[in-house]
């Protein structure tokens, strides 16, 4: 009897262990992506936070349109490309935005396939698409420099943002919150199931990071609730110099919230440090 009743146990917690197993597979680009939060729609424009922008209209190479905004400074210290985050669209980064252009940058920001306006559906393979999309649109259609670009990403955008900054070389590269690699912080999040095997995802930001050859700073907080802290201690051990470290407050969605006034001060001044100025080229 003791027997039978430890045998339909375990069989009953293989079965919950298969299952939990499988809707982690099959369930994974819900779980990396969140185009419709809080909603595909825009909540404001530029032109609410007193910015000139313009509407611009991308075509990647496989043919997804995007959707992006360029929010020119009127004496550009550089531009800065923004990769956002997993969830919502370039609508909830307008504050942002508005930081990045106090510092006098212009602001080149596009959603990814499948977000917001932008056609198509989101996979690994393509974000990297559109954000080199991005790139060349600045780089050969707005002649802008690479040397005058600043690449950034937040989150999943830092990954991608990484990406980018591996196969060109632009001015500086920031990574803000952002994580060593989806099977990394898959594990820290699921560490007694073998995720590492399953994850169809890699977004390896710190390989990537390997081939970067430009200024790097990264920032994240110690109260990071989603991204633990030694993911950003690990990327900025895997940076190659000239690289900086800026320690924040606050949880994985309060970077412009609860540290405003210190990320635009480091902000700053690394641009100052690291950017030339378009004058001096």
């Amino acid at each position: 009897m003791l027997w039978e009743t430890l045998k339909t146990s375990v069989i009953l917690a293989a079965t919950f262990y298969g299952v939990m197993l499988l809707m982690l597979f099959l369930r994974q680009d819900g779980l990396v992506y969140y185009p419709n939060l809080p909603s595909r729609a825009y909540e404001a424009t530029p032109k609410d936070y007193q910015l000139p922008y313009e509407n611009v209209t991308l075509t990647t190479s496989d043919g997804v349109r995007l959707a992006a905004w360029f929010v020119p400074a009127e004496h550009p210290r550089g531009t800065l490309l923004y990769a956002h985050g997993n969830a919502g669209n370039i609508s909830h980064r307008l504050d942002s935005i508005r930081l990045f252009h106090d510092l006098g940058l212009s602001v080149f920001i596009f959603d990814y396939r499948g977000y917001g306006r932008s056609t198509g559906e989101p996979d690994e393979e393509g974000t990297y698409h559109d954000a080199e999309v991005a790139w060349q649109h600045l780089t050969a259609q707005r002649g802008i420099k690479p040397e005058h670009i600043v690449v950034f990403g937040e989150s999943l955008g830092a990954s991608v943002a990484a990406h980018l900054a591996a196969q060109h070389r632009p001015g500086a590269l920031i990574l803000a919150s952002a994580f060593t690699s989806v099977p990394d912080l898959a594990s820290d999040f699921y560490p007694l199931l073998p995720v590492r095997w399953i994850t169809r995802y890699s977004y390896d930001t710190r390989r990537y990071l390997q081939d970067v050859h430009a200024p790097v700073l990264v920032a994240h907080s110690r109260e990071d609730e989603i991204i633990p802290f030694l993911h950003g201690q690990s990327l900025y051990a895997a940076a190659h110099e000239p690289k900086q470290f800026l320690e924040l407050r606050g949880g994985h969605n309060d970077l412009f919230f609860m540290n405003t006034k210190p990320f635009a001060r480091a902000t700053g001044s690394f641009i100052e440090q690291h950017l030339p100025r378009p004058d001096q080229q």
